[in-house]
C-alpha cells in the first residue's frame, strides 16, 4: 500500500526532474528520496523511475502512477478545504451541466444571483455537456444537475426531467445571404443549404429535433464541410461556411454582421429546455433544483413560452 507521503515525493521528483533537485526543494536527504521510491518500486512490482539517463525518466508505469498521484493529492487537498469549509457552516457545491445549445442567459444568470444571495453557503461550479451525456454524469454521481435541449433519447431510471421552458427556432445566415432580406424562412427554404452544426437523427436534444423538421419538410440537411455542434458555430456562419438553424438565446450572440431570421410556422418551430437531476439528490441539490423550477414555472406552462431577460 502505498502512503500519501510516497505519491507526494514521487510527484516532486518527476516534476523536479532529478533526485538532487526534488530533495532541495523538500528539504530532505536525497538518499531517503531514493529509498521511498524502492520501497515503491517494490511493493508495485514495477519500475518507476529509470535512472540511466542524465534527466530522470519516468516508465510507462511511473508515467501512469504520476497523472494518478497527481489526481488523488489534488482530491485530498480538496477533500479538506470542503471540511474546512463545512465546519465554517458552508454548505456545499451544486455541479450544474448545461448544453452547448442552452447558454446562460440573463434569466438563467438572474436565478443564480438570487439563490446565492438567499443561500450564501452555496456554491455553483458549471460545466458544460451534452444533452444526452448529461443523464448518465449525474445517474452516477459525476455531476448534480443539468440543463438539456429536448428530447432527451435515453432516459434513466430515478432522475427528473422537468421542462423549465421553450424558445422559438432562429436560422443564422453567412453575410450577405441571398435569404437575408426575407423577414423570416421557411425551412423547406434551406433544402441544399450547408448545416455548419449537422441535424441528426441518433443524437438527442437540438439536433435530433433539428433533424425531425428537416425531414418533414422534405429533405436531409447537408453537412458543411468545417462544422462544430458549440457556440464556435456562430464564428463559421460568419466566415461563410454554412447555415445554422438555432435557439433565439443562443442567436443573440451571433457576431456583427450575421443575419438572423425567425423560422416561418413558429408554432411548430420551438424547442423545450429540461432541468435534469437525480430523485434521491441531496438536499443541497433538491432545494437548488426546486428553486429553479418555481423561477420558470410560469413559462413552462406557456406555449409561447421563452426565457425572460431576468
Amino acid at each position: 500500500m502505498l502512503t500519501h507521503k510516497q505519491l507526494r515525493y514521487f510527484v516532486d521528483i518527476v516534476d523536479a526532474g532529478s533526485f538532487s533537485l526534488a530533495a532541495e526543494r523538500l528539504f530532505i536527504a536525497q538518499s531517503a528520496l531514493s529509498r521511498q521510491v524502492k520501497d515503491m518500486e517494490q511493493a508495485l512490482q514495477v519500475p518507476l523511475l529509470e535512472r540511466g539517463t542524465r534527466h530522470l525518466q519516468a516508465t510507462p508505469a511511473g508515467r501512469s502512477l504520476y497523472a494518478d498521484a497527481r489526481r488523488i493529492l489534488a482530491d485530498l487537498q480538496q477533500a479538506a478545504v470542503n471540511a474546512r469549509d463545512a465546519q465554517r457552516g458552508i454548505e456545499g457545491t451544486v455541479h450544474l451541466l448545461h448544453a452547448s445549445s442552452v447558454p446562460l442567459t440573463p434569466a438563467l444568470q438572474s436565478f443564480l444571483r438570487r439563490h446565492l444571495a438567499q443561500h450564501p453557503g452555496v456554491s455553483v461550479e458549471v460545466s458544460q455537456s451534452s444533452s444526452e451525456h448529461q443523464a448518465p454524469d449525474i445517474a452516477q454521481a459525476r455531476a448534480d444537475m443539468g440543463l438539456a435541449r429536448a428530447p432527451v433519447l435515453r432516459r434513466y431510471p430515478g432522475m427528473h426531467y422537468e421542462p423549465l421552458y421553450t424558445e422559438g427556432l432562429v436560422v443564422a445566415l453567412p453575410p450577405g445571404h441571398a435569404l437575408a432580406q426575407a423577414p423570416e424562412i421557411a425551412l423547406g427554404d434551406l433544402r441544399g443549404e450547408s448545416f455548419v452544426a449537422t441535424p441528426h437523427l441518433d443524437r438527442g436534444g437540438l439536433s435530433h429535433h433539428v433533424a425531425q423538421l428537416c425531414r418533414a419538410a422534405g429533405f436531409e440537411p447537408r453537412s458543411a464541410r468545417v462544422r462544430s455542434r458549440k457556440w464556435s458555430q456562430l464564428a463559421l456562419v460568419q466566415g461563410g461556411f454554412g447555415v445554422a438553424v438555432m435557439p433565439e438565446s443562443l442567436a443573440a450572440w451571433a457576431p456583427p454582421g450575421v443575419p438572423v431570421r425567425p423560422l416561418a410556422g413558429s408554432t411548430g418551430h420551438r424547442t423545450a429546455v429540461l432541468a435534469l437531476w437525480r430523485e434521491d439528490a441531496a438536499p443541497l441539490v433538491q432545494q437548488f433544483a426546486d428553486a429553479m423550477v418555481r423561477s420558470f414555472a410560469p413559462l413552462s406552462q406557456a406555449p409561447g413560452s421563452h426565457p425572460p431577460a431576468g
